[in-house]
């Protein structure tokens, strides 16, 4: 998504200021066309996601719609399916070794049996209905090889590393838009506002997505920063706490403040426009 950069941000239409902080100013040159193509096929694959999971009608609202903001995290049931696994799997180890002094490793795999156990429902649940079972599937994938590691080390810690690796690449993933000069976010609000890589040429919208990727950016970086100090402190009971509190509940905030973001760049009339 997109964010302005302040009150100093230049108006629409503007040009930036050197092809270094705007590459697309160096049209002609050999390698831009087919940067662009690269660019704008990555979008486009993007926001095609971005829309199924209701983040495109996000984007467009003209007010925030509660309902929307519902679905772009997943609604419901897959706000449930994100959340319930890792809690149950952390009431369970806890209740353990806390209340019931079993060993760290005895208590390991009725935690894993009842995370996993808890996956298998949703995600059968979902084929049952006929609904959409990717998110549930994926959902599931990542519970098992969680659990896998976990049982492999016999530490209940590592069923939070792939967590790890996945705000890491996210992370990395990024700042290399970034730094390539094709801010990820911007590319995936410029297809969803019917934009395509038209903000590119416009100074205040290419800083807001440079902005808003930045914030993106600081959300994956913030999970590991408080994170991995429990990991590395074998707190298993807050490293599973801050990992529910970091996960929807942080990922809707972002998603308002992108929201906002992209209402003020975007006038009314392109919105409506959709």
């Amino acid at each position: 998504m997109t964010n302005a950069d302040g009150p100093s941000s230049a108006g629409d239409g503007e040009r930036a200021d050197g092809a270094a902080e705007h590459p697309a100013e160096t049209d002609g040159a050999p390698g831009t066309a087919d940067s662009t193509a690269t660019a704008g096929e990555f979008g486009r694959q993007f926001a095609a996601a971005a829309e199924k999971s209701g983040l495109g009608a996000l984007a467009r609202d003209e007010k925030l719609s509660g309902r929307d903001l519902l679905t772009a995290v997943g609604g419901v049931r897959g706000i449930l399916e994100a959340l319930l696994p890792g809690l149950v799997f952390l009431i369970v180890y806890s209740g353990l070794t806390s209340f019931a002094g079993q060993d760290p490793q005895a208590a390991l795999v009725p935690a894993l049996v009842a995370s996993v156990g808890l996956a298998v429902i949703f995600t059968v649940a979902r084929l049952v209905v006929k609904g959409q079972p990717t998110q549930a599937i994926a959902g599931l994938i990542g519970v098992l090889a969680s659990a896998a590691l976990a049982l492999w080390s016999g530490d209940a810690r590592d069923n939070y590393v792939i967590g790890f690796y996945t705000n890491a690449a996210y992370a990395l993933g990024l700042t290399v838009s970034l730094l390539v000069g094709w801010p990820a976010i911007g590319l995936i609000v410029g297809f969803l506002m019917g934009d395509g890589v038209a903000w590119k040429q416009d100074k205040r919208k290419y800083r807001a997505a440079q902005f808003l990727t930045l914030v993106w950016i600081g959300l994956f970086v913030a999970r590991l920063a408080v994170q991995l100090p429990f990991y590395l402190a074998n707190n298993v009971e807050a490293l599973g706490a801050t990992r529910l509190i970091m996960g929807v509940p942080l990922y809707a905030l972002v998603l308002v403040f992108s929201w906002l973001v992209v209402r003020a760049i975007y006038p009314s009339s392109a919105r409506s426009g959709e």
